[in-house]
């Protein structure tokens, strides 16, 4: 059984970002997206209407220095977001698999929704940067969200040299994968999908 609501809303304020989010995870792919980091504006938007939530992310961060801390923590927050919203994960399908073709690249994301977070990254980009975005930052991104939403994810490059496509194809893999593992699971009649009877640790 679906609950009600499945919504959430998380402030972090640090030395280094002040971000804001907005969750809905039955949503229609509604995105406001404000990172100061234009390329993970674009992936965010895809994420987002791909995994079919509606997000609005605000975010300020010292990207006088680098777009690392922003970057990062924008994942930690998108992470409290999703697990938050989730609740007790009740009736949830709680796995999800993508395989996402962008052109040349291929990227496959598998997601278990499990309480034990956990990032397996198979991604190599044939340049630093994207627009202004270091690419190395994509890592780190996914490492802080499935960390702090409590998932087990592997993300995997298939093909691809495009580094732009690359980039995409793992956002739009990631986003259907979640779309798949939150979505309710009709049979479930509202139970914790675990042996355990618990999905946390």
């Amino acid at each position: 059984m679906q609950p009600v609501t499945r919504r959430a809303e998380i402030a972090r304020k640090t030395a280094e970002t002040d971000i804001t989010a907005r969750l809905d995870l039955d949503g229609t792919g509604r995105a406001e997206i404000a990172t100061g980091i234009g390329f993970l504006d674009h992936m965010l938007h895809a994420l987002t209407r791909h995994a079919l939530l509606d997000l609005t992310l605000h975010a300020k961060g010292d990207l006088h220095i680098d777009f690392h801390h922003t970057a990062e923590d924008c994942g930690i927050v998108l992470g409290q977001a999703i697990k938050a919203a989730l609740g007790e994960k009740r009736g949830i399908t709680r796995f999800g698999q993508c395989l996402m073709p962008m052109d040349e690249a291929l990227a496959e994301c598998a997601i278990d929704i499990s309480g034990r977070p956990f990032l397996a990254w198979s991604v190599t980009f044939t340049r630093d940067k994207v627009g202004e975005m270091d690419t190395e930052l994509f890592e780190e991104f996914f490492r802080a969200l499935v960390m702090n939403a409590g998932l087990t994810c592997h993300i995997t490059q298939k093909a691809g040299t495009n580094a732009h496509h690359i980039a995409e194809a793992c956002f739009k893999a990631f986003a259907r994968a979640l779309r798949m593992a939150v979505e309710p699971d009709p049979r479930q009649a509202g139970a914790i999908p675990s042996t355990k009877g618990v999905l946390e640790g």
